[in-house]
């Protein structure tokens, strides 16, 4: 079965073109609900966010996101020492799911792919890109906070012209290149691939 990534910086789409994979029947595993999943469930993880962010990072036994959002998007340090409590266990959830998983290929929607290091454990890795205006504008509207704020987060992550070079197909979402033909070239060379 091959295991195709899927990233994108915020506000890129990547999640749009997932749930077009999921409809054409595929498989997805995302990373990002996952983890929140993690870090809500497993007590070893909220131990260690604990130990590291403070109590004030769960408010009775539920994960504080405004909170521990607070202390990772200010702070870069801050933001590599979650990653490296929460990635580790994030792949390794990955993995147990990919292994059940019965169909010619899946895909894994991560933010941070290449970051994580997770880009080893898989056959192909597609890039959603989109222009920066586009995902500052996206991304106000989804999580309702400000243009500063999203380009504070888009600053602690990778640049997305190094990131698209390092996938092996990208996806264009400009809000002008249709999306549904690129998937469907894209769903059906795995397809080949996967045979």
């Amino acid at each position: 079965m091959l295991r195709i990534g899927l990233t994108g910086g915020i506000g890129s789409g990547k999640s749009t073109v997932a749930r077009i994979f999921s409809v054409l029947g595929i498989p997805v595993y995302d990373a990002d609900t996952a983890s929140k999943k993690l870090m809500s469930e497993s007590e070893d993880l909220k131990k260690e966010i604990i130990e590291n962010f403070g109590q004030e990072s769960y408010t009775k036994g539920i994960l504080n996101r405004k909170y521990l959002s607070e202390q990772v998007f200010r702070d870069p340090g801050k933001t590599r020492l979650l990653n490296s409590i929460v990635h580790p266990a994030t792949i390794k959830d990955a993995e147990q799911w990919m292994k059940k998983q019965d169909a010619p290929y899946l895909i894994k929607e991560a933010a941070l792919i290449f970051e994580s290091g997770s880009n080893k454990f898989l056959d192909k890795v597609i890039g959603v890109s989109s222009p920066v205006s586009l995902r500052i504008e996206r991304t106000m509207k989804r999580n309702n906070i400000t243009s500063d704020q999203v380009k504070a987060r888009i600053a602690l992550q990778m640049d997305e012209e190094e990131k698209m070079r390092l996938c092996d197909y990208v996806i264009v979402n400009d809000e002008k290149d249709m999306l549904i033909p690129q998937v469907l070239s894209l769903h059906q060379q795995f397809l080949s691939m996967a045979k």
